[in-house]
């Protein structure tokens, strides 16, 4: 079983990409394929034997993403934030090996994401509502796309990430589709990756397009009942939790947005998958 490895690159951080890519070194030893995209941007120098692609623009994470895995040769592929990197990639190799090869129905293993500093780690890190112990493995229906491993033939199955999110709730869209044709995700507390622990930026665009691809994440894949809970759901929280009124007139400027403009293709998932979302611990209205 071959494991491919995508960083995607703005070319803003070339200290941090250099040593991302300098974790993968003893994956590479073992079989291992690199593949370095430069989104919108030439990539830095890297090893001779990294796959490297260059897109003419910005494609945002879910088209550089897509246009890396088009790339890949691995049965495998693991994504990797370009400020991230493996503390001990030789076992997290052979983890993902032995784990992927003993269950067909396995998607995606999602990473414990480690602070650097010793702490605790950020929640959002870990793909489930009760966060609390990073250390605890648990099937899951979303994962953190910047520390994640997908099997390649699910993804493409699952036609990969949608282009149009840019970024944002591209990975939870990937996954419900994954878990209505079958498939299992999982986080998996042993496979690890370190990333500093910095807080995600919040600006005008993050609101809107959170709040945009929200809107097309319930229209592409709900029934029309849990998508008008779901939505109303999101609207209370944000409201509740954000106080700034830039941030909500951003927001509510995403969300009528994503109601006006085509989410792309329409397929909700099942009962079953409804079923199997609400048993892992989180049904499609949080």
């Amino acid at each position: 079983m071959k494991l491919s490895i995508v960083i995607l690159t703005m070319g803003n951080r070339p200290a941090e990409l250099t040593r991302a890519v300098e974790s993968t070194a003893a994956l590479r030893a073992a079989g291992a394929e690199l593949v370095v995209v430069g989104n919108g941007a030439d990539v830095p120098p890297v090893p001779e034997d990294a796959v490297t692609i260059r897109l003419a623009e910005n494609a945002g994470v879910a088209g550089g993403r897509n246009a890396a895995v088009r790339a890949c040769a691995g049965d495998v592929v693991l994504f990797l934030d370009d400020d991230g990197w493996y503390p001990d990639p030789a076992s997290l190799g052979e983890h993902l090996v032995t784990r992927f090869a003993a269950d067909p129905s396995l998607a995606v293993i999602s990473f414990r994401v480690l602070d650097p500093e010793g702490g605790p780690g950020a929640r959002w890190h870990v793909p489930r509502l009760r966060a609390s112990d990073p250390e605890r493995s648990s099937v899951v229906t979303t994962f953190a796309g910047g520390a994640c491993a997908i099997r390649r033939s699910a993804y493409q199955e699952a036609g990969g990430l949608p282009d149009a999110f840019f970024f944002g709730h591209e990975e939870t869209d990937l996954a419900w589709r994954l878990i209505d044709l079958g498939y299992r995700l999982e986080y998996d507390a042993t496979a690890t990756m370190c990333h500093p622990a910095v807080h995600n930026a919040r600006h005008a665009t993050w609101y809107r397009l959170e709040a945009r691809n929200r809107v097309w994440l319930a229209r592409r894949n709900l029934p029309w009942p849990l998508a008008v809970g779901y939505l109303a759901d999101w609207m209370l929280l944000t409201v509740l939790r954000e106080h700034s009124v830039s941030a909500l007139r951003a927001w509510f400027a995403g969300f009528a947005e994503g109601w006006r403009t085509d989410a792309g293709r329409r397929q909700p998932v099942s009962p079953r998958t409804v079923w199997r979302m609400t048993r892992a611990g989180r049904p499609p209205l949080i």
